[in-house]
């Protein structure tokens, strides 16, 4: 079972409630905008705490039963709607943050194609070069399981496509679980071994 989660969250006048038990793969949560997707997603970053519910990934509880990991410690590698790159950082920097492995450093640069960009600057990087550095840093983290917000957001058409054949290629390669929020259904459709669909409470 990679996501075994049932949570809520009273936020203002709305609530967010969430309850998925998922195998291997992608799971995507699909639904409209502002209905709490991305808070559910924060949620099992360990960014936002639920009122009550309990959080599992791969059997391991993050929250739930006087368990409350703080983010550092749940694993998880976060890929936000904008790339969130330290402008102060060159590329290989931004990618070194984390400590990988030399291992995971050469199969990882290899697989996203990052070697000419290393020595880039992330404000003169293209969306779609920035998002495969935002990709390539939350996997060189260490993470057991990558949480993706929205991640094409703001890329043309041929650069969304660049991106969901490189999720592809990481989802079927690295094998790593993957929670993943779109409000596309063609793009759910397309990426989820298991679509989560939320509705307006």
């Amino acid at each position: 079972m990679s996501f075994d989660v049932d949570i809520h969250l009273r936020r203002g006048e709305t609530d967010v409630r969430a309850a998925f038990r998922t195998g291997d793969g992608i799971t995507v949560l699909f639904g409209p905008s502002g209905i709490g997707k991305t808070s559910v997603l924060n949620m099992v970053a360990g960014l936002l705490r639920p009122d009550r519910g309990s959080i599992r990934v791969q059997d391991r509880l993050l929250f739930g039963a006087d368990t409350d990991l703080p983010p550092e410690r749940r694993r998880a590698g976060y890929v936000f709607q904008d790339a969130r790159l330290f402008p102060h950082m060159r590329v290989e920097a931004n990618l070194r943050f984390g400590r990988p492995s030399p291992e995971d450093w050469s199969q990882i640069v290899g697989l996203l194609a990052l070697a000419p960009l290393l020595d880039r600057w992330p404000r003169s990087l293209s969306g779609g070069e920035a998002k495969r550095v935002a990709i390539a840093r939350a996997l060189l983290a260490g993470s057991d399981f990558l949480l993706l917000d929205e991640p094409l957001a703001s890329l043309d058409a041929a650069r969304g496509d660049e991106i969901l054949t490189l999720i592809e290629r990481i989802r079927d390669e690295r094998g790593l679980p993957m929670l993943y929020v779109t409000h596309d259904r063609r793009e759910a459709e397309r990426l989820a071994s298991h679509i989560v669909e939320m509705e307006r409470q």
